[in-house]
């Protein structure tokens, strides 16, 4: 069988790297296909190459046979490329319906594109809004609108970058049944996640890469979890330790917590009340854009119109205290947005510290330049950052490795609350080990933490208390013990006041 896609030898050299080393690669008509890798592997750079957004220095690519140049996405997607890029690209001032629009054909007028992203919202239980702009989409929604605009163009080869990571777990189960369907109809899938279930109950073949080469092919149906992860990291993922102790007082105190959207697009909030202790992780689960941005920039101090004391940090009422004040009692915070929010992509590491770390900065407001690379080559080691140093741009850094940084940046300040959103989206199973067990180091030694994680497999890992968000509300609050992945699931489209809460379970405020 002539393959739907083929590389042969492709190449590419960037000034510091070689992000790709005379990668084959092969998929056949109808098949799933994983490529998997740690993150700096090369699989990003790949994928934009198929796609043509990178042009590779050395190498072919045949496509159903014939040798092709992809010089752009443009052409990709005439040849029958789609792509979901994990980092989007997505223009912030256009609606959903716009930028869906721009991918397709001019023959269509927009009101039928409107129609048709309703039909296959629908048919792949993704959520999209199609009049909402952009800018006011959180990470998930926007990913939602990436993979419709790539569904909606009917390819012969669908790339999918992290597709699953804002979806309950019966989406997840939906989502997986179309894409069987679709390649039952000959779509071939190329499909990248750090989900190694995922991979194994998915994909007919793997290919694996390290350091920019292939060193493995496998049939992951045929492999381990623990298997694939030694083929993708040269080891098995560290076992996280999550001991029993005993929470101490309140650290966060949110009671009564309500606000009106900030515009037609966003989410109230809706008399929200919840705790968090010192040694404590509480987990907020919930499908993206139920109102996680909104109550995250209530606590944050991004917005502050909350009553004052609806929020306490120690008692203190803080809802109308300014970010930093917030940060000097001792709150940080990660947002999900890597690029542009947690990172300024075009400042180098060094410079990207000062906008939460105040250390190097002297009296008058002079910067230590020295100060600030030592922070930052400090951040680089303790966890285990892949990039040129402390002098290296944001934006050069892969997903992952930006993701440690940035939690690194906050861990490393010894907070006494960290708020954390989706603290490993995107990241690679060795990364997210590290990632984890640092959180739980950070609660060991007293830090109380509320996370906010669309992955429930990772909030019953490292939760000892969980809460869902679903249309601006909270859920009461469950031991993880007496949660399940089943009722969660069920939680997250806001079914909790039918379904009991087990006797004794504690309240979100209790």
């Amino acid at each position: 069988m002539t393959p739907r896609l083929e590389l042969v030898g492709i190449g590419k050299q960037y000034p510091t790297v070689r992000a790709n080393d005379g990668i084959d690669l092969a998929v056949a008509p109808g098949e799933i296909h994983a490529v998997l890798g740690e993150n700096g592997a090369g699989k990003s750079t790949l994928m934009k190459i198929i796609y043509g957004a990178v042009q590779p220095d050395a190498g072919q690519i045949r496509f159903n046979g014939r040798p092709v140049q992809v010089t752009s996405p443009a052409a990709a997607r005439r040849l029958g490329i789609s792509m979901v890029y994990q980092h989007f690209s997505l223009f912030d001032t256009l609606s959903a319906a716009e930028n869906v629009w721009l991918g397709l054909d001019r023959s269509f007028a927009l009101a039928e594109v409107v129609r048709r992203i309703g039909e296959v919202a629908h048919d792949y239980g993704l959520d999209v809004d199609p009049a909402r702009p952009v800018h006011t989409l959180s990470v998930g929604e926007r990913q939602r609108v990436e993979i419709v605009r790539a569904l909606l163009t009917e390819p012969e080869l669908l790339i999918l970058d992290e597709p699953t990571s804002v979806l309950t777990p019966q989406a997840i189960d939906k989502l997986f049944g179309t894409l069987r369907a679709l390649a039952a109809k000959g779509t071939s899938i190329l499909y990248i996640s750090h989900k190694l279930d995922e991979i194994r109950a998915l994909c007919q073949r793997c290919t694996v890469l390290r350091g920019g080469k292939v060193t493995g092919r496998v049939d992951p149906r045929l492999e381990s979890e623990a298997g694939l992860s030694r083929l993708m990291i040269g080891a098995e993922p560290p076992e996280l330790r999550h001991a029993e102790r005993t929470p101490g007082a309140r650290v966060l105190e949110v009671e009564g917590l309500s606000l009106a959207a900030l515009d037609g697009f966003g989410v109230a909030l809706h008399d929200i009340a919840l705790d968090v202790r010192a040694g404590e992780i509480l987990g907020v689960a919930g499908v993206s854009g139920n109102g996680q941005q909104e109550l995250l920039a209530a606590l944050a101090g991004e917005d502050r119109r909350a009553p004052p004391a609806s929020i306490r940090l120690f008692g203190r009422p803080i809802g109308a205290d300014a970010p930093r004040r917030r940060r000097r009692a001792g709150l940080h915070f990660v947002p999900e947005e890597r690029l542009g929010r947690g990172t300024v992509p075009a400042m180098s590491l060094a410079d990207n510290t000062l906008l939460t770390r105040r250390e190097p900065v002297r009296r008058g407001g002079w910067i230590a330049r020295g100060a600030a690379r030592s922070l930052a080559a400090r951040i680089i080691a303790r966890f285990g950052v892949k990039a040129a140093g402390p002098d290296a741009a944001a934006r050069s850094l892969s997903g992952g490795n930006l993701q440690k940084f940035i939690v690194g940046r906050e861990i490393d300040a010894g907070p006494k609350l960290l708020i954390v959103s989706q603290p490993t989206w995107g990241v690679d199973v060795g990364a997210a080990a590290l990632i984890r067990a640092e959180l739980l180091a950070l609660r060991d030694a007293g830090c109380a933490l509320l996370v906010v994680s669309e992955e429930l497999d990772e909030l019953f890992e490292i939760a000892d208390r969980l809460v869902v968000i679903a249309q601006g509300r909270v859920s009461p609050a469950l031991a993880v013990a007496e949660a399940g992945v089943e009722r969660i699931g069920r939680w997250m489209s806001g079914l909790w006041q039918a379904d009991a809460v087990p006797p004794g379970a504690p309240h979100a405020a209790a």
